[in-house]
């Protein structure tokens, strides 16, 4: 069976170009600034662009002079159109979501600005591509598609929700706990990149690409995405109110925080690799300056950090404090009793590391000293407990709560908290590695 084609390359350009530039159309015909595109046309823009950029990869025009530039051109309508494909799913559904913080307004109006600036940067860059096409020779459609073929995703009705499966309890459980835990340990990873007041240019230039890039961002993104995916495939909501009320809460933050960051990682992208200088010359640095002045690096670059990093960690933040309850709610508890570190009793490193272990876990664990209890993931809560162990000359504590790091606990007993009998550390067992 034979690949090859009798069609020329030029005739297969104008082919696979032409739904492409029928959308173009469709959008330089635009008669309303007002006018908010829909997922339908994002998703046509995607999807066109994308067949014409591979069908031009494969040809090498990314190493052709002449055609480098419509290639670019087409990378460019793809991944912008992926980021507001993201954001206009985003702005749909957020009324939607079960998030309260105390930033949901102020939210949707910077969504709303974010979308529009990013549509904006489309826009300015359909004339350009039209007349790039004209150049190379490639025939133009007569007319851009009528305004009835992108309708909105939304309608006035709603199906009725008449499904009312729940899974066996216990395993409910433990997947929610093992769910929420995962969830929690993205939460304490992404704080670094937490910020109250937003940067100015010169700050996130600095930032990125060196310290928050595409690479970075993906990552997260495709951990809330596999915790979301976990969710979806393993828990469904209950027969209760109250419970699915607490379960969509919790939803809504993956979803809120994974749509952001499908956001950021494009615009992300677009820029490293199609305007940030990294020491290209003459057509590869011609190109990339014709993109810059086309469309606003700095601007897109605001959005980036600005919208999606700040509003990412903040609804990681508010997400918090779900996935305690639900841990706590939904947890297996049991007790332990164990003895205390040996000659030097629980001060700072054994106390650090059963605060870690607790800590990791996200569950509730109370230390108990005689009819005193503590609170096993805060270090000072430990070693007030330890002025009370040695003073009441104790040698065996109880530790009562979260299973897992129960578990743990008793492992890191077993070498009396990480440490010699000088008070020196030595290796931890591998189920404690995460602690080092």
């Amino acid at each position: 069976m034979s690949l090859a084609c009798d069609i020329s390359f030029k005739e297969k350009a104008n082919i696979f170009s032409f739904e492409y530039l029928k959308c173009l159309l469709f959008i330089n015909n635009l008669e309303s600034d007002d006018y908010l595109f829909t997922k339908k046309l994002y998703s046509k823009l995607i999807t066109t662009s994308h067949i014409l950029e591979d069908f031009l990869d494969f040809h090498g025009a990314k190493k052709n002079k002449e055609w480098v530039f419509y290639r670019e051109l087409s990378a460019s309508v793809r991944h912008l159109s992926l980021a507001c494909y993201s954001q206009r799913h985003l702005l749909n559904r957020f009324k939607f979501y079960r998030i309260e913080n105390g930033h949901q307004d102020m939210f949707k109006l910077e969504a709303l600005d974010t979308l529009r600036i990013i549509q904006d940067s489309l826009k300015l860059a359909v004339p350009v591509i039209l007349d790039e096409a004209k150049r190379l020779d490639i025939t133009i459609p007569e007319t851009g598609y009528d305004l009835g073929y992108f309708p909105g995703i939304t309608s006035s009705q709603h199906l009725d929700h008449n499904i009312d499966d729940s899974n066996a309890k216990d395993n409910q459980k433990e997947n929610l706990t093992r769910i929420a835990s995962e969830f929690l340990e993205v939460i304490k990873d992404f704080d670094q990149f937490s910020f109250y007041e937003r940067y100015d240019l010169k700050k996130i230039n600095q930032l990125v690409p060196e310290k928050i890039n595409e690479v970075i961002i993906r990552s997260y993104e495709m951990r809330i995405h596999n915790i979301q995916s976990s969710f979806d495939s393993y828990v469904v909501n209950s027969e209760s109110a109250a419970e699915n009320i607490i379960l969509d809460e919790l939803r809504s933050h993956f979803s809120v925080v994974f749509h952001i960051l499908q956001v950021m990682g494009r615009l992300l992208h677009f820029y490293e690799r199609h305007l940030y200088d990294v020491g290209f010359k003459d057509v590869y640095k011609n190109v990339s300056v014709a993109l810059s002045e086309l469309i606003d690096r700095d601007l897109l670059l605001d959005r980036a950090v600005n919208f999606c990093l700040f509003y990412a960690a903040k609804f990681l933040s508010s997400g918090k404090e779900v996935a305690f309850r639900i841990i706590n709610e939904n947890m297996e508890r049991s007790t332990i009793h164990v003895g205390i570190p040996k000659d030097r009793g629980f001060h700072s490193r054994p106390s650090l590391l059963v605060a870690k272990i607790v800590q990791h876990y996200g569950g509730e664990v109370k230390l108990q000293v005689g009819e005193d209890f503590f609170d096993a993931s805060s270090v000072l809560d430990i070693q007030w407990a330890g002025g009370k162990i040695k003073k009441e000359e104790i040698e065996i504590v109880a530790f009562t709560g979260d299973s897992r790091a129960l578990n743990d606990l008793v492992i890191l007993a077993g070498v009396n908290y990480g440490e010699d009998h000088m008070g020196k550390g030595i290796p931890l067992p591998k189920e404690l590695s995460y602690l080092s």
